[in-house]
């Protein structure tokens, strides 16, 4: 048990700990851009994620709702996060078997634009104890996501994946980031 959790890729990635608690996935979650789905550890380019994903979620009771949260716990840079965690995206009332177009968008969808390091961005679905339970934050910027999850009784998460991103053209890696530092 132990080495599964090492081995698992929310803990490598180390979004168990800074993002989540240690939890059991219970729902299937399938997030697709375009025709590319996202797999833990993934890589997109800022221009591959600039519409809102395709998301699908299981589930077996109609009856059940879910909230969809996106994140970025590296913002604005992975040495200084400082917007930790940065708010991108909150779909609630989420019906089983459906999709986030099903739910009530309630902060729209903000596309990864990552200036300095490598980012990763997160998605967590959590259950509802009922429809029409959850509630828009009153801002984006250090946004936590535990906090969010306690306030509206949504327990740990059911699900969650997340992907890697960086600057396009070369520049904003972590060499770039480093050099900024400097000065």
């Amino acid at each position: 048990m132990a080495r599964e959790r090492e081995r698992d890729p929310l803990v490598v990635g180390r979004v168990i700990g800074d993002v989540l608690d240690p939890f059991n996935r219970r729902i299937s979650l399938r997030v697709t851009y375009g025709s590319r789905e996202v797999s833990n550890g993934c890589e997109f380019k800022p221009s591959a994620v600039v519409n809102q994903p395709r998301v699908e979620i299981g589930g077996d009771d109609l009856r059940t709702f879910y909230t969809l949260i996106m994140v970025d716990p590296d913002a604005p840079s992975p040495s200084r996060p400082t917007l930790r965690e940065y708010l991108h995206w909150l779909v609630v009332d989420i019906p089983a078997t459906t999709g986030v177009s099903f739910g009530q968008e309630i902060m729209c969808y903000e596309n990864p634009r990552p200036t300095f390091g490598i980012h990763r961005f997160v998605f967590m679905l959590f259950q509802q104890l009922g429809r029409q339970t959850v509630y828009a934050p009153a801002w984006r910027q250090n946004f936590n996501t535990r906090d969010y999850a306690e306030v509206y009784n949504l327990g740990l998460p059911v699900a969650a994946l997340y992907f890697n991103c960086q600057r396009e053209n070369g520049s904003g890696g972590r060499r770039l980031e480093l050099n900024v530092l400097r000065f």
